[in-house]
């Protein structure tokens, strides 16, 4: 690339000069390319050490004047042929006009300008997408893509220096990550190390430190581990690695394929060396840890954090810690952890103001809210550009009210103290009470079919209960007081300070009045249902009457839903849950509908109305327990491996007892899925629900750690699993909760796992107090991390089940091993991941659904396959490759959808690779019928298609059951259209008694039982099945045998013996024509055909005596060998008969001697001479002759004004003659590794190139 003008001191140190001219030299670094001595590899091992290859290319051209000892870089180049490319322009353009010139500075200045000026137009034409990115940084990106062989379209993310452990050896050199591959390379004095290894394959990543390798990172694959140390900064390099690896396996799992935030705000600051995809990878991850910690919608990003205090009135304190603002939200966190968290959304801030600073309260803010709440921050460094950016943010919030016709809370009628309670309105579903809507329905419910549960089930079909009077309804009461001083002193709603007294009353329980509303508080789900205004009942008007499989599996799991609890025993509460759960099905047709979501939702909608319901069900699936409702669950099974590593590290002494028994991976599932709601008293659920939502996952695993150590005695004693889990059963049936103020709900779990003993009941309180004080270390953050290590291994083993499940299916009918077939399977998923992220569009990334069985989910398109079948296909036949390629997809691809998945992948690859030279042959012939002979390849394929199908009889076709995958609809018709000759009618008839059975003979059950056993049995295709082959056909079959030929060993022997059969095929096509013409065809017709002779004739002259010699030929083989094994002997004497006469009757044979330009034709690899087999002898074959009868590009020329369409051949005369010639059958019966071949292809997939002298070619994944 051109260079602006660099002053270059010294010229000749590290670099030799290979072309110069009076203003100009070229020259290459030492070091690069062939040679160079012991200096080369020194400047080498420099350059890489030091990172100076990075900058300095190793080609350049300096600008030079005769009395100046100042040298001007102004270009460079990676590859001999760019920088020769820029050496050609100078020389074209500049050295006539710099000869002109009388002064040196004036040469030198007028250089600089044009070179200039050469810059700015190239900057012109560039896209201004990679503008971002630093100078050094996309040096960097061109090094590694030459390097590693990659596309423009993979992007690096950062580069870091680094060392690779081979053995015990360190190599010393740089590490590259880009977004879909980690890649490494090392020049060490001669020794050259490169890696490429995809994010995909990344089965464990590690940060640990070892006597052998001190603070190292290890990556590891299913193949090997490799270890990289001496790091500058290793915990920046391990979160971007961990970051990428996420992000690969979050596309194995949903198909979610990186697409670069654009959007990005430009830094204030130019910062060195970090490209615009790094600091992108940046805001993700501080996003999605702000999300997490705040509990906010999906959708938010982080604009920026700041240190400062906040005043706490509750304790008249400044507390330190950091204020987060983003679009919707202003948030902070305390650096003191459960200090205060606050929550502040800009759609309820009505002022904010600077107050005056003072040496007590520096830069104070001061934010007040609708609720009469008012915020006082300080401390903040750059207050002014903050309350900039708020008051930005404030102008884009849409200006309404907060919630106009729902209610605002949940608000306790009885609250005298909380001065920011609203008053309720009259039309408030809480102001009628629950036996007036049980009475006078249409009060209370929308109209409709069947009523809206407006507010929680649990108030409209609670018991008259004596225990609201007893002492248990006095607890209540002291809960929801305690509760509203705690609202008076800390706030209400979503504004609420949250700090260590909050959590304290959330682990005695939340009051059932208020339980609805502090669970949309904790999840987030109130920002969302608030910002999302009538989003619920519209997708309940769009869902109403669709059906699918989720609706189908949701109404199967209805009347499943606590069916003990009244609520669901009649039609309003499963009216709800129906429309709550058909409505997210909609919303997440990923996730649709899983089992256990049903059980989770009808406890919700027993305390929130349906649309509070619905949000929570999003807050839970989609923030909460991520993953957990897929098909594969794979959230639960992540946190599964959380919850057996975090046995290992507190219960050591039962974890080794667990695994042994295999009870961890039971029941963690039923525990973690339904939030214990399916294994415990629906009371004592509820309560651990309540500190979910607060607490998140952390508190479901220290609840689980605690019930594990409280039966760890008699979990030690057990002999197998059933027992731990009864005993783990009959714990849990017997957690009670004493103050619950709802009548209990018979438990059918407890029903089944009573025992004789009397049962030892345990509070839930109590449980909930044990678990925070031996398991309440446990940080979130650590969760988060253990997390992601959990995800890696668990999506790594779904593919390798998967993969087991995909090959054991397609290994029955397949001739490969179940090696081969994995390794194949490899090969074709990574060709498929690559079609996502290197494919021009995201097409490859829509076409997996999920849903679909693990055969189905990956599926190439042509190109892919194109690359596959070059690199495995035993048959190589040079440019003529990719033709056969696009033939053997269109014979694979049945349902005509362009894509083939893996069985059909493996069912073409087997085909060449396995059987014996019959059925490699078989599958030959087909590709040169249609449909995998596209009619565009040839001039006339549409007149020799419409030959075999002129005559059509009516009887009926084959059943698909008699037929192979390879044959189409359009076979099945050229099948019964070549039944009309004359020896098939013979054939069929054979089958004639059967046939009569069936119109005439009594019919009796025997008959109907060997007719379903014939459908049952697949019956093989046999050789007699297949259509005839036109002429135009059969030439491009000769074609592909000589293009397929050209590269082998025994080349001329193979030539030889393919001209001597195709010679010998094309005669018995015009004899069979003739032949098969006579019984079929009118008096007329053949007249016809005699008028058309002499011309024919007279259009192809053609040598009598190489006829003759051919026809001797002919005889002698025919004698010798007897291969026409499909004609009677009366057939072959009167054929012999016939070619004997010489006299012209019918066409002439289409062996002509034609010349080069005739013959020319752009599949073939090159233009051959065509000479008749009969007319030389072995020794008379020229190099760059071929044997053949006609070629399709000039046929129509020369056989008149069609090709001749009454021509055929079937595949039995293909393959009797083929069996003539041994070097033909050696070449298609020898053995080749599939094995070898594979790892051929990875090596070619990646091509590494120390020297730039080789010039990479665009690699297409």
């Amino acid at each position: 690339m051109w260079l602006g003008p660099e002053e270059v001191l010294l010229a000749g140190a590290l670099w030799v000069t290979e072309r110069a001219n009076p203003f100009f030299l070229l020259q290459r670094r030492r070091g690069h390319g062939k040679g160079g001595g012991l200096t080369g590899l020194l400047v080498g091992t420099l350059d890489v050490v030091l990172d100076s290859s990075a900058r300095v290319a190793p080609y350049r051209i300096l600008h030079q004047t005769q009395d100046s000892q100042v040298y001007w870089a102004v270009a460079c180049g990676s590859s001999r042929k760019e920088i020769t490319k820029h050496w050609e322009w100078l020389e074209n353009n500049l050295l006539q006009t710099l000869s002109i010139f009388d002064n040196e500075e004036d040469i030198t200045t007028f250089v600089k300008g044009k070179i200039h000026g050469i810059i700015a137009e190239e900057n012109k034409n560039e896209q201004p997408q990679g503008e971002e990115d630093p100078g050094k940084f996309k040096e960097a990106e061109l090094k590694m893509r030459k390097q590693f062989g990659m596309p423009e379209v993979e992007k690096l993310v950062n580069y870091y220096s680094c060392s690779y452990w081979k053995g015990r050896v360190p190599r010393q050199g740089w590490l590259y990550l880009t977004v879909n591959h980690l890649c490494f390379y090392s020049f060490l004095l001669g020794k050259e190390v490169t890696l490429v290894i995809q994010w995909v394959d990344v089965t464990q990543l590690e940060k640990n430190a070892t006597l052998l390798f001190p603070e190292c990172i290890k990556v590891s694959t299913r193949d090997n581990e490799l270890y990289f140390s001496m790091f500058l900064n290793i915990n920046e390099t391990f979160k971007l690695m961990e970051q990428l690896a996420n992000i690969a396996m979050r596309q194995l799992l949903d198909n979610e394929s990186f697409l670069q935030d654009k959007s990005l705000p430009k830094p204030r600051k130019p910062l060195k060396n970090i490209s615009a995809l790094k600091r992108d990878l940046d805001a993700r991850a501080k996003n999605e840890c702000y999300r997490a910690t705040f509990r906010l919608p999906k959708d938010e990003c982080l604009d920026g954090h700041t240190d400062c205090t906040l005043w706490t009135p509750f304790n008249k304190m400044h507390i330190p810690g950091q204020m987060f603002v983003s679009n919707n939200y202003i948030c902070f966190a305390s650096k003191a952890e459960e200090a205060c968290h606050l929550i502040i959304p800009l759609r309820e801030v009505t002022i904010v103001e600077k107050a005056d600073s003072s040496s007590v309260l520096p830069s104070p803010l001061s934010i007040s809210t609708r609720s009469k709440m008012t915020f006082f921050f300080a401390n903040l460094k750059d207050r002014d550009f903050l309350v900039q950016r708020i008051s930005d943010f404030l102008q884009r919030t849409p200006s309404k009210k907060p919630c106009s016709s729902d209610r605002e809370w949940k608000w306790n009628l009885a609250d005298p103290g909380c001065k920011e309670a609203p008053e309720l309105p009259s039309s408030s579903p809480l102001a009628v009470s629950p036996t007036a809507a049980l009475s006078n329905r249409p009060v209370n419910f929308c109209a409709g079919e069947v009523p809206t549960a407006s507010q929680g089930l649990l108030k409209l079909f609670r018991r008259n209960s004596e225990e609201l009077l007893g002492p248990k309804g006095a607890k209540e009461k002291m809960k929801e007081e305690s509760w509203n001083i705690h609202f008076f002193e800390y706030g209400r709603g979503m504004c609420m300070y949250r700090t260590a007294k909050t959590r304290e009353l959330v682990q005695k329980g939340i009051p059932e009045n208020l339980r609805g509303e502090l669970w949309l508080l904790f999840s987030g789900a109130w920002n969302e249902m608030v910002t999302h205004p009538g989003y619920y009942a519209d997708l309940v008007e769009k869902s109403m009457g669709k059906y699918n499989l989720a609706t189908e599996e949701i109404e199967r799991d209805l009347h499943r839903s606590m069916p003990e609890h009244p609520a669901f025993q009649n039609e309003l509460g499963i009216a709800a849950l129906r429309r709550v759960l058909t409505a997210y099905a909609f919303r997440n047709p990923t996730i649709g509908y899983c089992q256990a979501m049903n059980i989770v939702t009808s406890v919700l909608l027993l305390y929130c109305n349906e649309e509070e319901a619905f949000w929570l069900l999003v807050a839970l699936c989609e923030r909460m327990l991520p993953d957990y409702y897929n098909t594969r669950v794979v959230g639960a099974l992540v946190d599964q491996g959380i919850f057996e590593e975090l046995t290992r590290e507190y219960l050591p002494q039962l974890a080794e007892k667990m695994q042994d028994l295999g009870v961890i991976s039971t029941i963690s599932l039923s525990w973690f899925l339904t939030l214990f709601l399916s294994v415990m008293p629906f009371e004592s659920a509820v309560v651990i629900v309540d500190c979910f939502f607060y607490e998140g996952i952390k508190f479901i695993l220290q609840v689980s750690l605690a019930i594990l150590d409280a039966n760890m005695e008699k979990l030690l004693q057990c002999s197998d699993e059933g027992e731990a889990m009864t005993i783990l059963g009959r714990y849990l049936d017997n957690v009670v909760n004493r103050q619950s103020v709802s009548p209990p709900i018979p438990h059918l779990h407890a029903l089944l796992t009573s025992g004789d003993d009397p049962p030892l009941e345990i509070d839930i309180f109590e449980l909930i107090k044990t678990s925070y004080e031996k398991f309440s270390n446990l940080k979130a953050d650590d969760i988060e991390q253990m997390r992601f290590k959990q995800r890696l291994k668990v999506i790594q083993s779904l593919e390798d089940t998967a993969k087991k499940s995909v090959v054991r299916a397609v290994s029955s009918d397949i001739g490969f091993s179940i090696e081969e077939l994995e390794e194949l399977y490899v090969v074709f998923k990574a060709k498929y991941l690559m079609s996502c992220y290197w494919g021009n569009n995201r097409a490859a990334a829509a076409r997996r659904d999920q849903s679909l069985p693990y055969l189905e989910q990956y599926r190439i398109d042509m190109e892919q396959f194109k690359d596959l079948f070059i690199s495995l296909t035993p048959w190589s036949c040079g440019a003529h490759t990719p033709v056969l390629a696009g033939r053997l997809f269109r014979l694979l691809d049945e349902n005509r959808d362009s894509l083939i998945n893996f069985k059909e992948f493996v069912t073409g690859m087997s085909g060449m690779y396995h059987g014996d030279l019959t059925e490699k042959l078989k599958v030959l012939y087909k590709l040169h019928l249609p449909p995998a002979l596209n009619p565009e390849e040839t001039e006339s394929a549409l007149e020799a298609t419409s030959y075999f199908t002129e005559d059509v009889t009516t009887e009926a076709p084959l059943s698909a059951a008699q037929v192979s995958p390879f044959v189409s609809e359009l076979d099945f018709c050229l099948h019964c259209e070549s039944q009309e000759t004359q020896e098939d009618k013979g054939r069929r008839n054979e089958n004639g008694p059967e046939k009569e059975e069936k119109g005439t003979s009594p019919q009796d059950y025997r008959y109907y039982l060997r007719i379903w056993a014939k459908e049952k049995e697949s019956k093989k295709e046999t050789i007699k099945d297949l259509p005839k082959m036109s002429q135009e056909q059969f030439i491009e079959l000769c074609k592909t045998l000589y293009n397929m030929f050209s590269e082998d060993p025994v080349e001329q022997e193979l030539y030889h013996a393919i001209a001597t059969v195709a010679s010998l095929l094309l005669r018995i096509g015009e004899v069979g024509k003739k032949f098969s013409n006579r019984p079929t065809r009118k008096s007329e017709d053949c007249k016809a055909n005699n008028t058309q002779d002499p011309v024919s004739e007279e259009e192809s002259p053609t040598s009598e005596q190489s006829q003759n010699s051919a026809v001797e030929q002919q005889r002698q083989t025919d004698c010798e060998d007897k291969t026409c094994t499909d004609t009677q002997p009366e057939k072959t004497q009167q054929e012999n008969q016939t070619l004997g006469d010489g006299s012209g009757e019918g066409q002439s044979s289409p062996l002509q001697l034609l010349s080069d330009d005739e013959t020319k034709d752009d599949m073939s690899m090159s233009s051959y001479s065509m000479v008749s087999t009969g007319s030389l002898q072995c020794e008379d074959i020229a190099d760059d002759t071929v044997l053949v009868g006609c070629e399709g590009s000039s046929s129509a020329a020369r056989y008149g004004s069609t090709i001749d369409t009454d021509w055929s051949i079937s595949f039995e005369q293909i393959l009797a003659s083929m069996l003539t010639e041994t070097a033909l059958v050696n070449y298609f019966e020898k053995k080749v590794n599939i094995l070898q071949k594979i790892k051929d292809q990875k090596k070619v997939e990646r091509q590494f190139s120390s020297s730039s002298d080789y010039e990479l070619s665009s690699v297409s994944g």
